[in-house]
């Protein structure tokens, strides 16, 4: 999980290379760190789609009355 401040460090980090540029080491900072948020949004979105569960699915396993 990407917390509040780590989300904070990127955006300063982009506004900081757009504005003057970035040091090798702030660069290697700022890749890990959106490496970091990708895979947390990744892992969000596919536990979202691992819980979906199709109408159809439910009708034919599901308790038939």
């Amino acid at each position: 999980m990407v917390t509040d401040a780590e989300i904070k460090r990127i955006n300063e980090l982009a506004k900081k290379s757009r504005e003057e540029g970035l040091t090798d080491e702030e660069k290697q900072e700022q890749q890990a760190l959106r490496r970091k948020y990708i895979d947390a949004v990744k892992a969000s979105l596919r536990a979202n789609l691992e819980s979906i569960r199709y109408v159809e699915d439910l009708e034919d396993n599901g308790p038939k009355h």
